[in-house]
């Protein structure tokens, strides 16, 4: 929920809240007041003076350091609805007090919150950049680099051959660190990447990637917006002086 001020919008404060039945989880601090994440039954409306939107459609639209205490909060609250019960035991769980996270109230376990590892990477060959087109993106013409999420006992490393292999065919070498960035909607921490194309003909598996292909910095295709480490990669790319 958010509230309008002077046109941009707002995060709701206290005094816009006066009822305070429903359910909420602390989330923490920023610039020194307690905040909170706040649930509400589908289709409720606490005033009219807030309007419902995603978090999503409010990034570049909030004060960086608002939007990143918005996105912990949505994470913490998904994270809080789906651990209130134990899932060794069954039996309720409270919050652990001195710490964040969940204890079962028979059996004892903690639960902390959890987070998806998952890799994209920027796969270069000479002066063009590997991009594709997903299945979600049904109804547009978007491309992006390739992603995908961390398999239990595998290196992220390992994660980037393997992903690229399995949705388009190639092999890639010289894999280095780019940087990170949590992804709130998901509750995944993305890892990027860059990698040198090492051979193969790009082949899409149709299952999660419709089409792909090499493109030059000056011939792009529709990219996504401004803010995620996807648009960092191809930004990064495309600001190149010379190929790797």
């Amino acid at each position: 929920m958010i509230r309008q001020t002077h046109g941009a919008p707002a995060i709701p404060t206290s005094a816009d809240l006066p009822d305070l039945s429903f359910r909420t989880i602390y989330s923490g601090a920023l610039s020194g007041r307690s905040c909170y994440a706040g649930e509400l039954e589908d289709g409720r409306l606490l005033s009219s003076a807030l309007n419902r939107i995603g978090l999503r459609q409010l990034h570049g639209r909030l004060p960086d350091e608002v939007y990143k205490a918005a996105g912990y909060a949505l994470q913490i609250a998904q994270w809080d609805r789906g651990h209130r019960y134990c899932g060794r035991c069954g039996h309720p769980t409270r919050d652990k007090s001195d710490e964040r996270a969940k204890i079962c109230t028979a059996c004892q376990a903690v639960v902390f919150p959890r987070i998806s590892p998952a890799v994209i990477m920027a796969v270069l060959k000479g002066d063009r950049i590997l991009l594709g087109r997903s299945n979600r993106f049904k109804h547009t013409r978007m491309f992006s680099v390739l992603a995908g999420y961390a398999e239990v006992g595998e290196t992220l490393e390992a994660c980037v051959r393997r992903e690229v292999k399995e949705e388009v065919g190639i092999d890639v070498k010289n894999i280095r660190y780019f940087g990170s960035q949590p992804w709130h909607y998901s509750s995944s921490l993305m890892i990027g990447f860059t990698a040198e194309y090492a051979g193969g003909e790009i082949t899409p598996d149709r299952a999660e990637i419709a089409e792909a292909g090499w493109f030059a910095a000056d011939d792009l295709p529709e990219i996504p917006g401004w803010g995620s480490i996807a648009r960092q990669l191809i930004d990064w790319f495309a600001g190149r002086k010379k190929p790797l």
